[in-house]
């Protein structure tokens, strides 16, 4: 029985980078919970992976490759989504990406390359939807940022400036497409996800934050949830962090 204050059933939920990591584990969890779901990665077998799964758990699903850093991309991913399902319900802006480059090495290729993913596309794809739900029935939009944006570290600038943008845009899209559309920031600490795996064993066994430790994958999702259910229906404009107490 699903707990009545986390029932997603007959809601469609949209999630970028849906296919592993935090996005997967969302993925999984709104599924769980009766959500019929889009799943988005430039991969397309892995989204139909991840898809397959959630067919078997008798909900609908849709897999779309995009590359979430390009607008041409997300203007035909939206509109498969839309002709598919009519609706977007919750929209998760969890794409991203962190190379740790020391900044005078920075190209502007690669520059634009993290601004694109992290707040460009992020921008595009949250402008179009809550237009539409702010026409509509109205919508949850959640937005995955970083610890790095509030506490910023070397050798990640851009990263940490796109997540600190997409904190800005959070609250003034609340503002914006509010009141029958709410938007929240998750900012999220390090977790244990594949791109862990290049960490350093120190790094993967301890972290600077008062639990003293990377997150689980699975540890992202009562966060979720809880933002995009109606239990939070006086939270928008929220930066709520899930870092383990990251100083």
């Amino acid at each position: 029985m699903i707990d009545p204050l986390f029932d997603f059933t007959g809601k469609v939920a949209l999630v970028t980078g849906g296919s592993r990591g935090l996005g997967l584990e969302m993925v999984r969890a709104f599924a769980a919970r009766g959500a019929d779901m889009i799943i988005v990665s430039r991969k397309l077998d892995a989204c139909e992976a991840v898809a397959e799964e959630v067919r078997a758990l008798g909900r609908r699903a849709l897999a779309i490759s995009a590359h979430v850093g390009k607008w041409d991309e997300i203007d035909a991913m939206l509109e498969a989504a839309y002709a598919t399902f009519g609706r977007i319900d919750i929209l998760v802006n969890n794409a991203g990406m962190s190379p740790r480059v020391a900044s005078h090495e920075v190209s502007e290729s690669l520059f634009d390359s993290v601004l694109n993913l992290n707040f460009k596309g992020p921008f595009r794809i949250a402008s179009q939807v809550a237009r539409r739900m702010a026409e509509g029935d109205g919508g949850v939009i959640l937005n995955v940022s970083s610890s790095g944006a509030l506490n910023p570290l070397p050798q990640v600038v851009a990263y940490s400036g796109a997540k600190a943008a997409l904190n800005a845009m959070t609250v003034s899209f609340a503002h914006e497409y509010g009141p029958k559309v709410r938007v929240n920031a998750l900012s999220a600490g390090p977790f244990l996800t594949e791109i862990a795996k290049a960490w350093p064993e120190a790094a993967r066994a301890h972290a600077d934050n008062a639990l003293g430790r990377p997150g689980r994958p699975e540890e992202v999702v009562t966060t979720a949830l809880y933002l995009a259910s109606p239990a939070s229906s006086f939270t928008t404009g929220a930066i709520v962090r899930v870092d383990g107490g990251h100083h």
